[in-house]
C-alpha cells in the first residue's frame, strides 16, 4: 500500500511530464497506424494482384518487378528491429538530409514499419474473400479497379479489422523504442523522471500502469467498433455499396 501511495504521489508531482509523454505516444502511434494502414492497403492490394496467363508480356514483367520490390520492402521492415530502423533512418537520412524533428521522424518510422505488417494483413484479408465475389462483380460490368475498391477491399478490411486494431495496440507499446532518437514519449519521460528522482522503480511502475491503461482501453474500444462493423456491414456487393452508375452499366 505504501508503494502505491508513493507511486501516486510521484505521478501527481510529475503529471505534466507523464501527460506530455502520453500525448506524444498517442500522436505517434495513432498517426503511424493510420498512415501505415494506407501504405498497407496500397502495397497489399498490389501484392494481391495475380499474374494471369492472358496478361501481355510487358504487364507480366511489370507485375513481377512490383511484386519483388514490395516483397523486399516487407521483408526488410519485418525482419529488422524498429530500434535499428529508427537509428539508421533518422541519423542517416531524416535529420541530416531533410532536417526533420524527432516527432515527425518518429511518425514516419512507425508508419513505414507498420505499413510492412499492414500489407501482409491486407493481402491475407483480400485472399480470404471468396473468388465468387470477384466473378459476380465482373459479371455486372465492373472493372478490376472498381471490383477491388467497391467489393474486395471493404470485405478484406472487415475481415482483417482485429489484426489492424492489434497493430495500433502494438504501436502504443513500440513507440518506446523511439527514445533512442530522443522522442519525448512516455518511456523517455519516465527515464527523465527516474534520473531526477534517483529512483528507477517508481517512475517505470507508473509508466507500466499507464501503458496498460492505454492498451486495455484501446482494446475495449476496438472490440466495440468491431461489433458495430459486424452489425452494420452486410454482404458485398450490394446496391448500397456500389454506385448507381456502375449498377446501370450491368443492366
Amino acid at each position: 500500500m505504501e508503494f502505491l501511495q508513493k507511486a501516486f504521489q510521484l505521478f501527481n508531482e510529475y503529471s505534466s511530464l507523464f501527460l506530455y509523454g502520453i500525448r506524444i505516444t498517442l500522436l505517434i502511434s495513432l498517426s503511424g497506424t493510420i498512415i501505415g494502414l494506407v501504405i498497407g492497403l496500397f502495397v497489399g492490394g498490389i501484392r494481391a494482384v495475380k499474374i494471369e496467363i492472358r496478361d501481355k508480356r510487358l504487364i507480366k514483367i511489370s507485375k513481377k518487378c512490383i511484386h519483388i520490390l514490395t516483397g523486399v520492402y516487407i521483408e526488410i521492415f519485418r525482419g529488422t528491429p524498429m530500434m535499428v530502423q529508427s537509428m539508421f533512418i533518422y541519423y542517416g537520412f531524416l535529420r541530416p538530409v531533410l532536417g526533420w524533428n524527432v516527432v515527425n521522424s518518429g511518425i514516419f518510422i512507425v508508419s513505414i514499419n507498420t505499413g510492412a505488417y499492414m500489407a501482409e494483413i491486407i493481402r491475407s484479408g483480400i485472399q480470404s474473400v471468396d473468388n465468387g465475389q470477384t466473378e459476380a462483380a465482373r459479371s455486372i460490368g465492373m472493372s478490376s479497379l472498381q471490383t477491388m475498391f467497391y467489393v474486395i477491399l471493404p470485405q478484406a478490411i472487415k475481415n482483417s479489422f482485429p489484426s489492424i486494431g492489434n497493430e495500433f495496440v502494438v504501436n502504443i507499446k513500440d513507440t518506446s523504442v523511439l527514445n533512442v532518437i530522443a522522442v519525448t514519449e512516455l518511456y523517455f519521460q519516465s527515464t527523465r523522471i527516474a534520473g531526477s528522482t534517483f529512483n528507477s522503480t517508481l517512475p517505470y511502475f507508473v509508466a507500466a500502469v499507464i501503458y496498460f491503461v492505454l492498451t486495455y482501453s484501446t482494446t475495449l474500444i476496438l472490440k466495440l467498433v468491431e461489433k458495430r462493423l459486424n452489425k452494420t456491414v452486410s454482404s458485398y456487393p450490394s446496391s448500397q455499396t456500389i454506385p448507381n452508375n456502375i449498377l446501370q452499366r450491368g443492366e
